[in-house]
């Protein structure tokens, strides 16, 4: 299925150079005479740990219920997790190929621009930016705050205000923490990591030792009520994937990998078979207590779960998703700022968000630029109309991306591919991402095109900012003003690259 070949030497496609214009500046150099560029510091146990942290989010232990309440069985339903744990991992060895044959951060936005040039790239990166990354924060950061609202407020509603308020201060707490250090942040993105898989594993045996009990009453009839409409399992798939999302998050940070050839993949093949067999093995143990009818009327499975098994100690499993989603956000936010960075140092967005800090050597402008982004979504009320929008079209940029594969395969026949999976491999994904695509369009075609509109909304942004290159004398002045600003406020520079 994968054939593995030692890398020789660089690609001689150079994709992501920096803006021609831009030209080094007086103090663009470190502190300690060192090169401004974000260091290698991230091995592959940091990779596992930003994969899980990202996949196990909250949404194993609060909703799960997307999938059952679709197919109305417990046997497709857990027929239909195996089915997207697979897709994930097929994705996930596309993402192999994609990463090591453009050994580049920024994910999507990278290989996008590889294989189709700047226009797609553009639009991805403005959707992402402006929907997927901060409304995503929005959403991890008032689940968090929810669970560590909720013991103080017991018998009654919790504010919205106090809900919003500790969400803010969370993402600018994490903001920080990753503007720091990233090699701190990444040891802490490890101890999360043990801490989600310790909570999922006591779900799981519990779960597993109440059915070896003799407990088996709700797997008597597995496929039971089971529905027979094609367009409700395809939204069952859908839940399920976005369940499984994250898998490809790692690729936005390849830079910064130690020997990425080894370690992207590594990581990649280490962590999908355990997310799947965790997820699997989750709603096995979620399925033996509860039966379909409480687990789709319940909000948070997990928490039902806990009430119903560990008695006076189910006060773990909230505090377990609170740990969870305060870690993905930690993890999300340091991945996605990469995707801006990288973005702005290939001119498509403004220069000063390519800049890295001169002391931590972190893309500190990036991270607040999305940090600022992220608390704009806590003041509306229609973040999760929002992300219901463009998730769809979230989908069909990944599958852009691994169509790439199979253009510059193409086109680029002789590229060197230190990793290269067979054509069965892109070729499935790609169908089943665009039957999904076309189910959805089918099912909810106001959403879609809601979507679709928010994204082709970045096309005249893209020739205004980046086509556009003779702007009045006045604006580039005021951008000048503004760029020297960022730079001194948080004393950075320019990234210097070795290419």
């Amino acid at each position: 299925m994968v054939k593995q070949v030692a890398h020789e030497s660089p690609s001689e496609l150079q994709l992501m150079s920096p803006n021609e214009e831009e030209k080094p500046l007086p103090g663009d150099q470190a502190s300690d005479g060192t090169k401004v560029q974000m260091k290698k510091q991230l091995g592959l146990m940091e990779g596992v740990a930003i994969i899980l942290g990202i996949i196990f989010g909250s949404g194993i232990f609060v909703s799960p219920k997307g999938v059952i309440q679709e197919v109305g069985s417990v046997g497709l339903s857990l027929i239909i997790w195996v089915f997207c744990g697979l897709l994930s991992m097929v994705g996930a060895l596309c993402y192999a190929e994609l990463g090591t044959s453009i050994p580049l951060s920024g994910g999507d936005y990278a290989y996008i621009h590889a294989a189709f040039g700047a226009l797609p790239s553009f639009l991805y990166l403005w959707a992402a930016n402006l929907i997927f990354v901060p409304t995503t924060n929005a959403i991890m950061s008032l689940t968090f705050a929810q669970y560590v609202l909720q013991p103080f407020f017991p018998n009654c509603v919790i504010p919205d205000g106090g809900v919003r308020l500790i969400a803010a201060l969370t993402i600018c707490l994490l903001t920080f923490i990753n503007c720091y250090d990233v090699k701190e942040t990444s040891i802490m993105q490890n101890v999360f990591m043990f801490a989600k898989v310790t909570a999922l594993v006591v779900i799981i045996i519990t779960g597993l030792t109440w059915l070896a009990l003799g407990h088996t009453e709700n797997f008597e009839s597995p496929f039971e009520d089971t529905t027979a409409d094609p367009g409700k399992i395809a939204v069952a798939f859908c839940s399920g994937i976005f369940s499984y999302s994250g898998w490809n998050y790692l690729n936005f940070m390849t830079e910064e990998l130690k020997n990425p050839y080894v370690n992207l993949p590594r990581a990649i093949y280490i962590s999908l078979p355990l997310v799947t067999s965790i997820y699997v093995l989750a709603n096995v143990a979620y399925l033996a207590v509860l039966t379909p009818t409480v687990m789709i009327s319940s909000y948070a499975i997990a928490v039902t779960f806990g009430n119903q098994m560990l008695g006076v100690m189910s006060w773990i499993i909230p505090v377990m998703v609170a740990i969870s989603a305060f870690g993905g956000l930690s993890v999300h936010i340091m991945t996605s700022s990469r995707m801006c960075f990288v973005g702005a140092r290939n001119g498509h967005f403004p220069a000063m968000l390519s800049h890295i800090s001169v002391t931590k050597l972190t893309p500190t402008p990036a991270l607040v630029f999305l940090c600022l982004l992220s608390l704009c979504m806590l003041c509306t009320t229609d973040v999760f109309v929002l992300i219901t929008y463009c998730s769809i079209v979230e989908t069909f940029f990944i599958m852009l991306s691994v169509i790439g594969i199979l253009w510059l395969r193409y086109k680029r026949p002789n590229m060197e591919r230190p990793i290269k999976v067979a054509l069965w491999v892109p070729v499935t994904f790609v169908l089943v991402c665009a039957f999904l695509i076309l189910v959805s369009f089918w099912e909810a075609p106001f959403a879609v095109g809601m979507g679709v509109l928010i994204t082709l909304s970045g096309v005249p942004a893209y020739y205004v900012g980046v086509v556009w290159k003779n702007k009045p004398q006045s604006f580039q002045h005021l951008n000048d003003k503004i760029t020297r600003t960022v730079q001194k406020l948080f004393i950075s520079a320019r990234e210097e690259r070795d290419d």
